[in-house]
């Protein structure tokens, strides 16, 4: 079986999506998967062996529909079995139509997919988006994969550690999307950690410079072990997480990591919805502040970014703290 699987997102998307793949890797052990994503999202292949090629297509960049041509070209020439699409983009259906792949599987647009699809599934965006995404292979497996799985070894723990990473990408803050608290209380959740006896790490990607460099220079204690610039790829990152007996991170790709190294995680949630981005989980704990905003949360439900007030993101390190001790 040569299948050909179609998600386009930033890295937390693809590591959402890995559930899916593994089931049809289950169901199919001798198939050949080529995962088709955005460029900027490759760094998903270090983390398993379940996808064996990628097609990089930059729908985001300013050829889109030239992209999206060299996607059918790439697909009709690799002479696929099944195509697995997500998107709820009612053209997706043509597009795998284009491929001439036999086997199609998208989610139900309307009319039109129910004709060009061999199934079209049913989109359901009130769950876990592991979930969502792995509704798409139902059709064709019994197999069920509920968390995501990556390729590293259970890590020896650091004791008594707890391991900050407290960016979120420059794409969501280019977009006005703010999901995480200020730097300046990131700082003070450091100096509380290490107050009460913690051994803390603190790591961050090239997005997050500026949030580093601002802990740095507010932090009155500084004997936290600085990993920023040490994780040279997100397997790196991956490994470390697998070290921290405890982890604190924003609502990022970091924390979809976590989840799938199975380190005890809590997560900095505000305009975006915690029942969709993590599992119901006694290892995975939602931080919140006490605000009485109604239409939390906001983000993608009812607006594409964050509002001038942010009052669902005035967390205090106490609460932090509180929840993590």
């Amino acid at each position: 079986m040569n299948i050909l699987a179609i998600n386009f997102g930033g890295i937390g998307d693809e590591i959402f999506f890995l559930p899916a793949l593994i089931s049809l890797k289950k169901e199919f052990p001798d198939s050949k998967i080529t995962l088709a994503l955005e460029p900027r999202s490759k760094s998903v292949k270090d983390l398993t062996n379940i996808i064996d090629d990628l097609f990089l297509i930059d729908v985001k960049g300013k050829n889109k529909y030239t992209e999206l041509l060299k996607l059918v070209y790439l697909a009709r020439k690799g002479h696929f079995d099944m195509v697995v699409s997500s998107g709820g983009n009612k053209l997706i259906s043509i597009l795998l139509t284009l491929t001439g792949i036999k086997q199609r599987y998208g989610y139900d647009t309307g009319k039109l997919s129910r004709i060009l699809l061999t199934k079209a599934v049913p989109l359901n965006k009130k769950q876990y988006a592991c979930a969502m995404y792995h509704d798409l292979v139902t059709p064709v497996t019994h197999h069920k994969t509920y968390l995501p799985e990556i390729n590293i070894k259970k890590q020896e723990k650091i004791a008594n550690s707890v391991l900050i990473h407290p960016g979120v990408s420059k794409m969501s803050v280019q977009k006005g999307m703010i999901k995480t608290i200020p730097a300046d209380i990131w700082a003070q959740t450091v100096d509380l950690l290490i107050e009460k006896g913690k051994h803390v790490i603190l790591a961050g990607g090239p997005d997050d410079k500026e949030v580093i460099e601002t802990i740095r220079s507010q932090t009155k204690n500084k004997t936290f072990d600085d990993w920023y610039g040490k994780t040279k790829s997100l397997r790196d990152l991956a490994v470390l997480i697998g070290k921290a007996e405890k982890f604190i991170c924003s609502d990022s790709a970091p924390l979809h990591v976590a989840v799938a190294m199975g380190t005890k995680t809590y997560v900095i949630f505000g305009p975006t919805d915690d029942k969709k981005l993590i599992p119901q989980s006694e290892n995975v704990i939602a931080i919140k502040a006490q605000d009485n905003c109604p239409i939390k949360p906001c983000l993608w439900e009812h607006r594409q970014t964050t509002c001038e007030n942010i009052d669902c993101l005035k967390i205090t390190a106490q609460d932090i703290v509180q929840k993590v001790l």
